[in-house]
């Protein structure tokens, strides 16, 4: 549930590069990379040819997060209360212990040892 606040009041910044209709660089948070056609010299050729002016675009999109955060309990249909009722009732469930009487083998005890069984077994040369 605090993820969901959280992501929902986060307001990010996508920045984009294109060079021509190319998506060069995608970045968030920060500033995109440009492909470097400023410096271009004038004898190469590509897609950005000197004599077009600014074929690299610069695009950035803004999500807003939510600013207010008043949630009425009060208004909730009876679907939703039973909603949150039974995931609260399963959450709470879900991290009960186990018994201390649930291992078996705390009563078992090993078989008595009558013989050395590796040295019956071993090889020696001579």
């Amino acid at each position: 549930m605090a993820f969901v606040v959280l992501f929902s009041t986060m307001s990010f910044t996508i920045d984009m590069h294109y060079c021509g209709d190319t998506l060069v660089d995608t970045s968030v948070f920060s500033r995109a990379h440009t492909c470097g056609m400023d410096m271009q010299k004038p004898e190469e050729t590509s897609d950005c040819s000197p004599t077009k002016k600014k074929c690299c675009t610069d695009k950035q999109i803004t999500i807003e997060g939510q600013d207010e955060l008043k949630i009425s309990f009060n208004k909730l249909t009876f679907n939703q209360q039973a909603f949150v009722a039974s995931f609260v009732y399963a959450y709470i469930n879900l991290f009960e212990g186990l018994n201390k009487s649930v291992t078996s083998y705390e009563e078992y005890e090993p078989p008595l040892v009558i013989r050395q069984i590796y040295k019956i077994d071993e090889t020696y040369l001579i």
